[in-house]
């Protein structure tokens, strides 16, 4: 049994800064990409594109990484995460053919509320992390990630054929909605002033339809992947550019592209799935029942000055404090067991 952990060593220890997921622009060149709605409003900003999971994103923009981190973790940042897989299930079996394919009860939560559960296989194995909310319009909002958009799409998809098939009452619909992050501890007093719900009630994983800076239909939810507050809102298409502007006008908000999203999700002991988690990875064993054998993401942490990793070690090596040898580049370096998050993480929650 191998147990995941995260490692922090010496400085001087360089690990690799993105996921492998993530190619340099020439090396990608013959791949087609998808273009987010933002697109040309990125290249516009002075942002870097990069291939990822089949999207053309923004890595940086002119900010550094280093700097667009910090900026989040003291002030906040938007990110373009349109590359998710948005779904609706509808119909009246949802709930049900929702906990025939993940893990987590479904049935208890509470109108608008939402929890980070996993589609596994037969074998247990990871096939996929999402985040799944019981809407108080009558349907699930579940998004995924986009490296597995096609894989959780059929998985999904199969699950509605052979439900309606026994007479069940349910449907699929696949969002073309924008999908925009902002995240940081200013987030919300920087959207408040463009929604007249008090955002103060909206608590971690809780969300609400609302008008946004004047676009209509936005679905708000207080989430994200940075370890601090912050809101995912998915925007209709046609409003995706307007809100962006908008956000922007406030000198509390700066654009951060993938390289700043990567570290920062370290930094709060995220996973990412096809680095820390896979199907051959089971809930328990990447800590998400909440081997080194491997590091599967690591980079150098702008807010601790450290570099940090997470790996799996067998369970006699996985207790807080242990040293440990690891190969970087085929060089040994120490590093020590640490408790994750290796900051803080700052979610909103109701008092």
């Amino acid at each position: 049994m191998q147990r995941a952990v995260s490692v922090v060593a010496r400085l001087g220890f360089r690990l690799q800064a993105f996921p492998p997921a993530l190619c340099h622009p020439l090396s990608c060149a013959q791949e087609v990409l998808r273009r987010t709605p933002l697109y040309d409003f990125h290249l516009a900003h002075g942002g870097k594109m990069v291939a990822f999971a089949g999207w053309s994103l923004p890595v940086q923009y002119r900010d550094s990484h280093t700097d667009s981190h910090l900026h989040t973790r003291q002030h906040c940042s938007l990110f373009d995460v349109s590359h998710m897989l948005q779904t609706k299930i509808l119909g009246s079996d949802r709930v049900k053919l929702m906990e025939s394919l993940v893990v987590g009860d479904i049935a208890e939560l509470r109108p608008n509320q939402g929890t980070l559960s996993l589609f596994t296989n037969e074998a247990g194995g990871i096939l996929d992390d999402l985040i799944v909310t019981n809407t108080s319009e009558g349907h699930l909002y579940v998004v995924s990630n986009a490296g597995c958009w096609e894989k959780d799409l059929a998985l999904m998809q199969d699950k509605v054929r052979e439900l309606q098939n026994q007479g069940r009452d349910v449907g699929l619909e696949v969002l073309d909605n924008a999908l925009l992050a902002l995240q940081g501890p200013t987030a919300a007093q920087v959207l408040q002033a463009g929604v007249a719900d008090d955002l103060r009630k909206l608590p971690f994983m809780t969300s609400a339809v609302m008008e946004v800076f004047g676009v209509s239909g936005c679905r708000v939810t207080r989430c994200g992947y940075t370890g601090e507050d912050g809101v995912e809102i998915s925007v209709p298409v046609a409003g995706a550019v307007h809100l962006a502007t908008a956000l922007l006008k406030n000198p509390e908000v700066k654009l951060a592209g993938l390289a700043a999203r990567d570290s920062l999700r370290l930094e709060a002991g995220l996973c990412l799935y096809g680095n820390d988690i896979d199907e051959h990875t089971t809930p328990v064993e990447g800590s998400l029942s909440w081997t080194l054998g491997t590091v599967t993401s690591g980079c150098p942490s702008p807010s601790l000055k450290k570099n940090v990793a997470m790996g799996y070690v067998p369970c006699e090596y996985s207790r807080p404090g242990t040293m440990l040898l690891v190969e970087v580049r085929r060089k040994q370096q120490m590093a020590v067991v640490s408790k994750m998050p290796f900051v803080p993480t700052n979610y909103y929650t109701l008092k």
